[in-house]
């Protein structure tokens, strides 16, 4: 069976020992993922529930996180196991998607995170994967701020959403692009992108002060039109 788990073996040196003259200590990266009736669902970081109409039945709920309580490798996932989520958190179906779940996230855009099965399902919400011509809605919420994430744009006019879209096809991939930080952090920004579907497209864009930029798949620059969009700063 696949576990979906990265590890490291870091080996420190124990000065004054000479029975052992290592320790081994063992880091876990989790992949963000839920092992549901037999099969395993892993996190759209590119998706959210689009809206709760789309929820089906509850299924269950988690039943142990292993983040921070498993710290064997050779640890075999277990039905009702979460990397990330709390024993209790409430999985749910997702109406005429059968390789899809939703699990109840307070810390996501409309409160559902979800994951799709890595045995029946291809990654598909990439940018490039996102059907553009049925987009509908775009919301840009500005993330991190003292009250959680700040909506500051909805845009529903055709002419809008096109020429929103366009800017974003236009950005030039820069992957050896570095952020000014001279005066502080870049502003996060999250931009969703609602097609009809049950789950809406999610991408990250930042500011840093001068450039805006996003992560289509490598770093990209945006054209300076997009700050004609942006309320804020």
């Amino acid at each position: 069976m696949k576990i979906p788990i990265v590890f490291i073996i870091l080996l420190s040196l124990l000065s004054g020992c000479r029975s052992m003259p290592f320790d081994t200590h063992t880091v876990i990266d989790w992949v963000d993922f839920i092992k549901w009736e037999g099969r395993e669902y892993n996190g759209i970081y590119t998706g959210i529930l689009a809206d709760e109409k789309f929820l089906g039945e509850k299924a269950g709920e988690v039943k142990f996180r292993v983040a921070d309580n498993v710290t064997n490798p050779n640890y075999k996932i277990q039905n009702g196991d979460a990397a990330f989520h709390e024993k209790g958190t409430e999985i749910y179906a997702i109406k005429g998607q059968p390789d899809l779940i939703a699990v109840k996230n307070p810390d996501e855009i409309n409160g559902y995170s979800v994951y799709y099965s890595v045995e029946n399902e291809e990654f598909n919400w990439h940018f490039d994967d996102m059907p553009a011509e049925r987009v509908e809605r775009i919301e840009i919420y500005r993330l991190y701020t003292q009250k959680g994430d700040k909506k500051i744009l909805e845009l529903k006019q055709e002419d809008d959403l096109s020429h929103f879209l366009q800017l974003l096809k236009d950005s030039k991939n820069q992957p050896g692009f570095n952020p000014n930080t001279a005066k502080g952090d870049p502003i996060f920004y999250n931009m969703i992108f609602y097609t009809g579907e049950p789950v809406a497209y999610k991408f990250n864009m930042q500011f840093d002060g001068t450039v805006y930029y996003w992560h289509p798949w490598e770093t990209a620059i945006l054209p300076d039109a997009i700050k004609d969009f942006i309320l804020e700063p």
